[in-house]
């Protein structure tokens, strides 16, 4: 079967254990992206096979599922954070008053303009407010400072797609990694522009991203401890996490990182306080300016 720009491939080598677009091809070689996965790789021609939509529609139903079970604790975990605001706003207090939420507002720079529409739709069902950007990860460095000064957020979102080769040195060879010094400038870049880690908070990485090099340019979170795949929606469950968590209040790491559909083989991070700020009293004429509790 001839393989296209734009068709979903598995690899046989790999037993088609996940799904890939077709990016580009060159005589027989055809560079890949994850379908789930921010994962880039190369792969022979004969390596691959274009699977049928009966496969597809498989393999997105399981997906679908992790997606929604992490969905589910995210709203589970969002009804009892709501619910210690409402008794510390109003202890005390014998009238109770509506108050309003100032949710922190992130930068999110994907690699991936499918990914970026995916993160966009549920960052709006999680009620956080988001700018996206779609640029290439080699275009990132250039573009960030005047994205940074246009927006400025309290979360930066930088990711897309990355892999670790073994073929091209170590695990602590930045050289084996196609996307991770691009997303380490980006951090530098921003940390320059606010040095204080809990004034603007930053995930960095990707698939197999080498995790201690972005913590250590300044990133509160990144990818991968494990060098192992992260979910295309990773990113977005914990950067709606410090969004929708008070400024007074410090993460739980733990918290944070169940989550999300990867965990703790795919993902960390450092201690970091919240970015969302309450306000009083709530009018109803506000609707569209803020959002309500």
């Amino acid at each position: 079967m001839t393989v296209k720009t734009g068709d979903i491939v598995g690899r046989l080598s790999y037993k088609c254990d996940l799904l890939f677009r077709v990016l580009t091809i060159s005589n027989d070689v055809v560079t890949l992206v994850g379908e789930e996965m921010r994962l880039l790789a190369d792969a022979p021609m004969a390596d691959l096979k274009v699977m049928t939509l009966k496969e597809r529609e498989e393999d997105k139903n399981k997906v679908k599922e992790q997606e929604e079970a992490s969905y589910r604790l995210f709203r589970q975990d969002a009804k009892l954070m709501k619910r210690r605001q409402d008794y510390q706003t109003h202890a005390g207090y014998e009238e109770t008053s509506h108050f309003f939420e100032l949710r922190g507002r992130v930068l999110h720079l994907d690699g991936d303009a499918n990914y970026l529409n995916r993160c966009t739709d549920i960052y709006n069902k999680l009620g956080v407010p988001v700018y996206g950007v779609h640029l290439a990860e080699k275009e990132m460095p250039s573009q960030l400072a005047s994205l940074l000064k246009m927006v400025q957020p309290d979360i930066l979102v930088v990711t897309g797609h990355d892999a670790y080769s073994k073929a091209k040195g170590n695990r602590n060879d930045l050289k084996a990694y196609r996307h991770t010094k691009y997303f380490a400038e980006c951090v530098r870049i921003a940390r320059d522009h606010t040095k204080d880690l809990d004034r603007l908070l930053i995930f960095a990485g990707a698939c197999q991203s080498h995790f201690e090099t972005l913590i250590r340019a300044g990133a509160n979170f990144a990818s991968s401890p494990d060098r192992v795949n992260i979910h295309a929606l990773d990113p977005v469950y914990i950067a709606s996490k410090l969004s929708r968590t008070s400024f007074s209040d410090t993460v739980n790491l733990w918290d944070i990182i169940r989550n999300t559909i990867t965990g703790q083989k795919g993902l960390g991070g450092i201690e970091t306080k919240g970015s969302m700020r309450l306000g009083l009293p709530y009018k109803e004429e506000y609707e569209d300016e803020i959002d309500p509790s």
